[in-house]
């Protein structure tokens, strides 16, 4: 599994071009190979393509818009091939998961997703906690029926594991759950205060998720890459955040 950043932790640094030249070299300076790219300013796909070859970085996934997705499918997916990125995500769904049954039932997902993979790239779909919490008449939660309603060729899952404990599941039974849709996943850990509340962690400095074991869960299941990612750093400097959880990660043998 190639470990790498996700640049929405970093995305008060990529507001511009200029920035987000900088973010790339320092990233690669901590030793990533690769990036998300999301929560950026921007770009054309020329651009990207150049400053991933000039640091030596991929672009593994993306989040992605997804009124593009939708309507201009096959652009979006020139694009992604220009910079040599064959999975697309969607950070989450329009409106949240309460909005699901519309999300579902959006008759121009399939197509899109399906033109997808006929180019030989997949769809792939992030959690938060809301899929987990928000639950549907037979009583399951939107993950579940998402699982369940796309086929793994239509959809696979950015499976966030900060989100799947948040919303009160345990992440090991769920990546054995999803083994085989899960390519890309997020490292995300948590930090549980002494009043109870659920703070975001670097990866290896929380105190509620075991890594070891899910790390060796995800890589049981086939996932490739592992992209760390830490919305709120809590003060600290992202990048020395991103820094820790690099070092924790390569202590557990990945790269």
């Amino acid at each position: 599994m190639i470990i790498g950043a996700q640049l929405y932790t970093l995305r008060d640094f990529c507001r511009n071009l200029d920035d987000f030249s900088e973010t790339l070299k320092k990233v690669a300076d901590i030793g990533y190979t690769s990036v998300q790219v999301s929560g950026t300013c921007p770009y054309e796909a020329e651009w990207l393509r150049d400053e991933l070859k000039k640091n030596g970085l991929t672009c593994g996934i993306t989040h992605f818009d997804f009124n593009r997705v939708l309507n201009d499918t096959e652009k979006v997916i020139e694009e992604h091939k220009t910079f040599g990125c064959k999975y697309i995500g969607l950070g989450s769904m329009p409106g949240g998961a309460s909005k699901y049954a519309e999300f579902r039932d959006n008759p121009k997902l399939i197509p899109a997703v399906d033109k997808i993979a006929a180019a030989g790239m997949k769809f792939k779909y992030h959690n938060h906690s809301g899929e987990y919490e928000t639950l549907m008449e037979d009583g399951r939660p939107v993950m579940f029926h998402l699982s369940d309603d796309f086929t793994p060729a239509q959809m696979g899952f950015t499976l966030d594991t900060y989100w799947v404990k948040y919303g009160g599941y345990d992440v090991v039974p769920e990546i054995e759950r999803l083994a085989g849709r899960l390519p890309v996943i997020h490292f995300k850990d948590m930090f549980l205060t002494e009043d109870g509340e659920k703070k975001m962690s670097w990866v290896g400095g929380g105190n509620v998720l075991d890594f070891e074991k899910i790390v060796e869960a995800f890589l049981k299941a086939g996932t490739e890459f592992g992209y760390v990612e830490q919305d709120n750093c809590n003060g600290e400097d992202p990048f020395l955040c991103l820094k820790k959880s690099y070092d924790y990660l390569t202590s557990l043998g990945l790269k």
